[in-house]
């Protein structure tokens, strides 16, 4: 996963959990606009999330975070 989209999702996942807890899910489009600006960076993400680790289309934002910062 390239630096820049690992940066998001920790940005990201930090921002869901201050705002809505720790319990807080997502998915994968969590990291992304409504629109399709980026395809390769979209797939990429989507890669890492359903290919790589199989995880569920909602995931709790911690384990998302802990698993990004640990360069999985």
């Amino acid at each position: 996963m390239r630096a820049s989209l690992r940066e998001k999702i920790l940005a990201v996942c930090d921002k869901q959990i201050q705002a809505k807890g720790e319990t807080v899910g997502l998915s994968f489009y969590a990291f992304f606009a409504n629109k399709n600006d980026d395809p390769a960076l979209l797939m990429e993400a989507a890669s890492w999330w359903i290919q790589t680790h199989q995880l569920d289309h909602f995931e709790k934002a911690r384990k998302i975070r802990t698993m990004v910062a640990a360069g999985l």
